[in-house]
């Protein structure tokens, strides 16, 4: 229930970064304020005796985090993807937030597996592990399918998950709301849509046969990929709360003495990172949304294996265009164009000038150009970004929000395997291909002819169309005025001259 009962909620939320020492660690790693540090800890310590303990083999953020729930656990994931946002240090810390949280017992385990399949363990798998890993929602077991000794990966999701879950997003229903209502102005970021958004990638993450859907569907389109794998998964072993795929050994991206002492290239690897989710989301519109250290390995042979696929993102063609061409905008340094670009799409709205955004655009851009990612400061950036978005009034697109979020953990994955990899000239290759094939000549013509397609299907119905048309036109009291007829005609022979095309086209 969305009540007043969340006030609660929030208060033991700041109450438990206080008792756990994690206020101090997150503000200061942020580079906040001092006003704001002392406020947080005048404001936090009256209720510090309300905030949950958490384990004390943590460290701070870690404990605050894990001891608040799954929905708090993800947002720690994002941060530990964020060195130059958080710091090295914390973001360090906050990579056991990604696979190695305290598991839950193996029996319990077995007895879902048992409950989910319909059959005995002994029955399914020769063996059935200890949990080789345990994040947020669920953890995973190593077995060996009982009739081929294949092994596989069998993920089992946490007890009473979804219980946890819609309390922790009950709570942030509610701040959305006294967000809202407190700060007019923060309302063009839509607080409540960008909540909800949020609600229903977490409820699909909830239910593993959509996990087990998307794993085929990626498997399915990244199957021709070089140096990508993705592990197939077992329809017949997966339900609701039990999913099964393919065994793919590998060493954890966030891993790094691991990778080199594999002697692995990491600059290689940062740009197949970024260069994967590119072309995925591009090229397909439908890509790997929660692509943290944690779900990200590199097999034995340098090929790049992707795991977990709860989050998964999806765009339309025409949301793909017109973010490949903010991108090629800002590679080219056309930031007139990027300005146009956001205007004609609706981004910001059209009362506002078009070359005083560019102008804006510019002061984001040229300070990343001709600099390595060390040099660049991603938390002052992003608040730049930040202040101009607010003095354009734009709004928040939910539709972007899983694509924007996912690109700020790529690039931080990428960053942490190679510090001084440059984003741009990385990702150029990728959208300008994508560009060329989207964008050209020939995809005019594609265009055209699958419109014809979805047309032709209408085709019977042309007929009938037209005589309800006549009908109407030589029935109705009032004729239409002399000065509208031609357009009445004019979609008549419109409708007649496009189903002549779709004939010859078919």
């Amino acid at each position: 229930m969305r009540g007043p009962h969340n006030i609660l909620r929030l208060i033991r939320t700041g109450a438990t970064f206080e008792r756990t020492g994690a206020m101090g660690v997150v503000l200061e790693a942020m580079e906040a304020p001092a006003s704001l540090r002392l406020a947080a800890r005048i404001l936090g310590w009256p209720f510090k005796w309300l905030g949950y303990k958490g384990d004390p083999s943590l460290s701070p953020a870690p404990r605050a985090l894990t001891a608040l729930g799954p929905a708090y656990i993800k947002f720690g994931q994002i941060l530990s993807t964020r060195a130059d946002v958080v710091g090295a240090e914390l973001a360090s810390e906050l990579q056991v937030l990604q696979d190695k949280l305290p598991a839950f017992p193996t029996s319990e385990a077995r007895a879902m597996v048992e409950a989910e399949i319909g059959q005995p363990v002994e029955a399914l798998f020769s063996d059935f592990s200890e949990p080789v890993a345990a994040a947020s929602i669920a953890q995973v077991h190593k077995a060996h399918l009982a009739e081929t000794g294949t092994p596989v990966a069998v993920k089992v999701l946490r007890p009473k998950i979804e219980a946890a879950f819609r309390r922790d997003i009950d709570a942030f229903y509610f701040a959305a709301r006294m967000i809202e209502a407190l700060s007019p102005g923060s309302r063009r970021l839509r607080p409540m849509d960008v909540v909800a958004h949020f609600e229903g990638v977490v409820m699909g993450e909830l239910d593993l046969r959509l996990e087990t859907a998307a794993g085929a569907e990626f498997e399915a389109n990244t199957l021709e990929d070089d140096g990508f794998h993705v592990p197939k998964p077992r329809w017949d072993l997966s339900s609701r709360r039990v999913m099964t795929l393919e065994w793919a050994d590998g060493i954890p991206l966030g891993d790094l003495a691991a990778i080199d002492a594999a002697g692995h290239d990491r600059v290689r690897l940062a740009e197949k990172v970024l260069t994967t989710f590119l072309s995925h989301a591009l090229r397909d519109g439908y890509f790997h949304a929660d692509m943290h250290q944690g779900n990200l390995q590199v097999a034995a042979n340098g090929d790049l294996v992707a795991l977990d696929f709860g989050i998964m993102g999806r765009i339309d063609e025409y949301t793909r265009r017109v973010y490949a061409e903010i991108l090629i905008g800002f590679i080219r340094k056309d930031y007139q164009r990027v300005a146009e670009v956001h205007f004609e799409a609706g981004y910001v709205p059209a009362n506002q000038d078009v070359d005083e955004f560019a102008r804006a655009l510019r002061a984001v851009g040229e300070p990343i150009f001709g600099m390595d990612a060390s040099q660049i400061s991603m938390a002052r950036l992003l608040s730049y970004l930040f202040e101009v978005t607010e003095r354009f009034g734009m709004e928040t697109r939910t539709e972007l929000i899983l694509l924007q979020r996912t690109m700020v953990v790529v690039e931080g994955v990428a960053r942490s395997l190679d510090p001084h990899i440059n984003i741009w000239s990385t990702a150029r290759p990728v959208v300008e291909a994508y560009i060329k094939d989207s964008m050209g000549p020939k995809a005019m013509l594609r265009d055209l002819v699958r419109t014809a397609q979805v047309l032709s299907r209408f085709g019977p119905r042309f007929p009938q169309m037209a005589e309800d048309f006549l009908i109407r036109q030589t029935t109705r009291p009032d004729p239409v005025p002399r000065s509208n007829r031609w357009v009445h005609w004019g979609a008549l022979a419109a409708m007649g001259a496009l189903g002549l095309v779709i004939g010859l086209m078919l």
